[in-house]
Parts: structure tokens; C-alpha cells; sequence
């Protein structure tokens, strides 16, 4: 068991009308006693694609102890649900960037033999048949858009996007964000989110990309990032967080950054805090900024 984002059905709410079903795609919603059930925490991955469907908005997203979500015992159970079935939930994860998930789903078609006639699918792209095929399954919108998990491939190699720019006669680089992933808020982060997977974290104060200039050059390439204020957010609630994402995920490093006041240390204190209790080994570095942008 861990502790993950996971659907909850308010019972007194639902009206068993069943429009959330076909909007959960895994399998892990049924109506059983006219009421629609949770049937297994393992189906459930916790984006919640079912909650626009609700009229009675009797869907939510709660954080609690859970099974796993398992993407291997989701594709055995849509597998017997037919093509339709299993688009749609190859849309699903691509919509919402689960790599890893989306990447398991193919190698599972691809190792029991079952293709997708309508496209390329199951190869790891969609063609225009394949999206027209998704596209008449009704996409409903799970939260916030602004929390939608993406992941980025690292874009230019050093040097590509250089132009010579007169700078006392010498040519400089383009800026070039180093930015992996979205969302990079530690509130909007699911501790389930495939990008975390041997990550190399970055832990920051959100003041100190603003004032640490060389920020992306320096410490966020090839990296992770988790931002948050230790002063004005809930320090209890990023500790429990964070120290699920150590639990859970296999982390390779963590640098915490923080700026030098004093309130802006306690993201060191959780996050090393959040270490001792996963009870696992993990690098750390820890930098500190100065008021006037400069490493200490």
C-alpha cells in the first residue's frame, strides 16, 4: 500500500446513473446497487478522467492509502473490452503524458499479439485514422489544466541554438530553457507522475530561480523540478508529499535550493527530514542563494 491521488465516490450524491463508466476506460469504475463503486484500487489511476461525466459532482480526488495503481493488470482487463476500449485509454495516457504507463500498455499489445486496426497505435504514434478513432471517444476534463503532467525530451544540444550576438564583440548563446516536465508546483506534482522515475530532483525555493541567474544552465539540466515556498505553503503537506515521492519512486539525487533567509531553510530541513523517513540513501546537495543572486 501507498499513499496516492484516487478517485472517491460520495454515495449520497451519486445517482447511479453510470455516465462516469464509459469515461474510465481501466475498468475501475462499475454500478453495483445503483450506486457507482470504486471495484479496484489497482485500475484506478487516480487523473481523473471520470469526474466531468458526473452531473451530481459526486466524484472527487482524495489522497489516501492505496494499492498501486498496476498498468499490466489494467491492459489485461481493457484487452477483453474491444479496440474502442483500448484507444481510448491509449488516448488517455497520452493526453496526460504517462510515458511510462503508455509505454507499458504498447509492449503489452505488442507482446499478446493484439493489433490495432484503425492505426498505428500500438507502435507508439497515432495516425490520422487512429486519431479520428480517439477523437469520437468524448474526452471529458479531469482538473485544472494547469496541473496536466507532460514531459519534455531535453531539446537542443549545447550549441544549436546559438547566434552571434555583438557582446563587447564576442557571440553569446540564446537562453535556453532547461525545463523537463510540467507541472513543476510540489502541490500540483503527483507523487505517481512517471517523470519522477530515477530522477535526478531539483528542490527549489520559487524565489530562487528569479534571483540565481544562471538557474537552467547550472542546476536544472537534465533534471526534475519541484518548486514551493516553505514559508506561506504547508510544510506538513510537502513533507508527507515528498517523502512519498522518496518511498515510492527510485530517486537518483536531490539538490534542495534555497535562498538565504532564514525562513527559506526549512525546504532544506523538510527535505532532508523526508529522507530519513523513506529510509533510503539519496544523494544530496544543498545551495544556498543570496539575496543578490549569487551562490553562497
Amino acid at each position: 500500500m501507498t499513499k496516492r491521488k484516487i478517485i472517491k465516490i460520495n454515495e449520497n450524491k451519486c445517482n447511479g446513473c453510470g455516465l462516469c463508466i464509459p469515461n474510465c476506460p481501466e475498468g475501475a469504475l462499475q454500478v453495483i446497487d445503483g450506486k457507482a463503486r470504486l471495484v479496484s484500487d489497482l485500475f484506478c489511476d487516480g487523473l481523473g478522467a471520470c469526474i466531468g461525466e458526473c452531473p451530481e459532482d459526486a466524484i472527487t480526488i482524495e489522497e489516501r492509502e492505496a494499492q498501486k495503481y498496476d498498468e499490466i493488470k489494467v491492459m489485461e482487463n481493457i484487452a477483453k473490452q474491444g479496440e474502442n476500449t483500448i484507444i481510448a485509454h491509449l488516448k488517455h495516457l497520452k493526453d496526460h503524458n504517462e510515458t511510462t504507463y503508455y509505454s507499458e500498455a504498447v509492449n503489452f499489445l505488442k507482446q499478446h499479439g493484439i493489433n490495432i486496426s484503425s492505426g498505428k497505435a500500438v507502435n507508439g504514434s497515432f495516425d490520422d485514422r487512429t486519431q479520428e478513432s480517439c477523437d469520437a471517444v468524448k474526452k471529458s476534463e479531469s482538473s485544472c489544466p494547469g496541473a496536466k503532467i507532460m514531459y519534455n525530451a531535453p531539446r537542443e544540444k549545447p550549441g544549436e541554438a546559438e547566434v552571434k550576438i555583438p557582446v563587447e564583440g564576442t557571440p553569446r548563446p540564446v537562453p535556453q530553457s532547461r525545463l523537463n516536465q510540467w507541472p513543476i508546483q510540489i502541490n500540483l506534482i503527483p507523487p505517481n507522475a512517471s517523470f519522477l522515475e530515477n530522477a535526478d530532483l531539483v528542490i527549489a525555493a520559487d524565489c530562487a530561480a528569479f534571483s540565481y541567474a544562471d538557474f537552467h544552465e547550472d542546476l536544472l539540466k537534465e533534471k526534475i523540478l519541484m518548486i514551493g515556498c516553505p514559508k506561506f505553503d504547508d510544510a506538513e503537506y510537502y513533507l508527507e508529499k515528498i517523502t512519498e515521492i522518496f518511498k515510492t519512486r527510485n530517486i537518483k539525487s536531490v539538490t534542495v535550493v534555497h535562498m538565504e533567509v532564514p525562513c527559506c531553510f526549512a525546504l532544506t530541513n523538510i527535505v532532508k527530514q523526508a529522507i530519513k523517513s523513506s529510509q533510503k540513501i539519496i544523494p544530496f546537495v544543498d545551495i544556498n542563494i543570496s539575496v543578490k543572486g549569487k551562490k553562497i
